[in-house]
């Protein structure tokens, strides 16, 4: 199976802003543009996206550039972080000591009163775990960088803080191939718009 993780396009939101499970259009016109992100790309015999609205947006501007491809399905363990009550709050704004006990255990402390990283990757993996990896299906995932750090993770079996520093723009594809053998990356962070 070849798993194509696409980041949702730029949403309408003020740089410096967390806005994990805030409800967010996109960006118009939509940055980058969509046609640039599925060039050269197969297409999927399946697309599956994350409930946010910049996710479907994303999906749905993908799906019109391109003839003959399919309905998007809406995943909902596919969704970003809800940081709790650090939704809309400029990060710089965030208490410095809530920021470094979050640090200080990065899958466990929840100072905001959102989710855990651990309850997303807990959520994140079970979907991932249920694909049917030896189908030598095509699938494209809209999502968020979030979950796409924690696919990653789980399948190269990997600490999601190893994945942290890994560049990842809006509208970045990561291709990973499953089913024969070990999980396999393609690419991190193809942009081409």
């Amino acid at each position: 199976m070849e798993v194509l993780l696409i980041r949702h396009a730029r949403p309408e939101v003020a740089v410096g802003i967390c806005y994990g499970s805030l409800d967010l259009a996109l960006t118009t016109p939509v940055t980058p543009d969509p046609a640039r992100v599925v060039a050269g790309l197969a297409l999927p015999h399946r697309i599956v996206t994350s409930p946010a609205l910049r996710a479907r947006d994303t999906a749905a501007q993908l799906i019109a550039c391109m003839p003959d491809l399919p309905a998007a399905d809406i995943e909902p363990r596919l969704r970003e972080m809800d940081f709790g009550t650090w939704e809309g709050q400029p990060w710089a704004e965030i208490p410095r000591d809530a920021l470094d006990l979050w640090a200080a255990d990065l899958m466990g402390a929840c100072p905001h009163g959102g989710e855990t990283p651990a309850q997303v990757m807990a959520r994140v993996a079970e979907w991932a775990d249920a694909l049917d990896a030896g189908s030598g299906a095509r699938l494209w995932v809209v999502t968020h960088a979030g979950p796409m750090r924690m696919l990653a993770a789980h399948w190269l079996g990997i600490t999601l803080a190893q994945t942290l520093h890994w560049s990842l723009g809006f509208g970045a594809t990561c291709k990973f191939t499953l089913g024969d053998g070990a999980p396999r990356l393609g690419w991190w962070n193809r942009v081409t718009g």
